[in-house]
């Protein structure tokens, strides 16, 4: 076996999907698409290395492996890295030669920027590599489906009607709103929860079109959003009615496909698509809340919007006052992993 290396060409993504075959893991599928030509950071493409570990025979070679390490706008502080061997070609060495070639290229990033980070699923080829690297675990994440019913609704003081209790399916509209997604006061509370969950990998700072682009824009398939806001409170003591409405403390915002003319209540624009599958939404909560206020507008939100049909989420361990709502569920059987869970690695 004679192994040669390479700078990435065109037609090298079909040549080496034949040898490949399918994705091993989730993270084989989403970062073989980063597998391209060579870019200097220019034009508003980000700056790129891609090698390809080819075995000769014959005098031709044929692509067995491939690396790339690149830049990244959001979470600027690493490189991300994804390298593929050939099954039949692993444990030979490649991989490690491909990783030290990406390493010294990444010496000369523009960006000054060498560390890197990869996606793994643990107990797999890619996590074993990762760790003989000297690639360590900085985050888990895990898709979870919470089931119908998993957790009682909320009880709100009914503030307009002599202050008894009403569950939170019928809570006023000042306190469970919806809320366009284009809404400022919602893509400030959504952009500053992202940055306080990702403080193991800074995103650096985020304008509100980059908040919006990210996860409020009608192209990330967002269409819907529900709030969980605090007692509105009168500036001009008891009797005298609000001037304004209470603070966030907390949101979901749904990425399933639109719902129709007819479809209507409140508590299912972020949770619901009329059927039993599964709304993806994305959960979270004022981040200068205390951390049991947090914990308990989370559980109420996720109460309200997973009341009569089933939501899947992303969880990060990161996520204290999600985690505090979702891991008693999934220890109980109200809850469920939607796949192998991911370790962001890094070195």
């Amino acid at each position: 076996m004679a192994i040669e290396y390479r700078e990435w060409h065109d037609g090298d993504d079909l040549a080496l999907l034949e040898i490949w075959g399918d994705p091993d893991t989730a993270q084989a599928r989403q970062f073989r698409g980063a597998l391209a030509p060579s870019s200097n950071g220019r034009n508003g493409t980000p700056w790129r290395r891609c090698v390809v570990a080819e075995d000769v025979i014959d005098g031709v070679g044929i692509p067995v492996a491939a690396g790339v390490v690149y830049e990244a706008s959001l979470h600027p502080e690493r490189l991300w890295t994804y390298i593929e061997v050939a099954k039949d070609h692993r444990r030979t060495g490649i991989g490690a030669s491909l990783l030290t070639m990406l390493r010294r290229e990444a010496a000369h990033a523009p960006s000054g920027i060498t560390r890197l980070r990869a996606k793994v699923e643990p107990g797999t080829a890619g996590a074993a590599f990762a760790e003989a690297a000297g690639l360590a675990p900085i985050q888990r994440s895990r898709l979870v489906i919470v089931e119908p019913g998993a957790l009682r609704l909320p009880v709100f003081p009914d503030k307009d009607h002599g202050g008894r209790p009403i569950d939170g399916e019928n809570a006023g509209a000042d306190i469970v709103m919806d809320l366009a997604t284009g809404s400022v006061e919602l893509t400030d509370v959504v952009g500053r929860y992202y940055t306080a969950i990702h403080g193991w990998d800074s995103p650096g700072v985020l304008s509100v079109g980059q908040v919006q682009k990210l996860f409020l824009d009608e192209l990330t398939g967002a269409h819907g959003a529900i709030v969980l806001r605090a007692q509105p409170e009168s500036a001009f003591g008891a009797g005298v009615a609000p001037g304004r409405k209470g603070r966030i403390r907390a949101f979901a915002v749904s990425y399933a496909a639109p719902a129709g003319p007819d479809d209507a209540p409140h508590t299912e624009a972020a949770g619901s698509t009329g059927t039993d599958t599964p709304t993806d939404v994305f959960v979270g909560h004022e981040p200068a809340l205390a951390a049991d206020d947090a914990a308990e507008a989370v559980r109420d939100m996720l109460a309200l919007i997973a009341y009569q049909h089933p939501v899947m989420l992303e969880l990060d361990d990161s996520m204290t006052a999600l985690r505090a709502a979702v891991e008693p569920l999934l220890a109980g059987g109200k809850a469920r992993l939607a796949g192998a869970e991911t370790l962001v690695v890094s070195d």
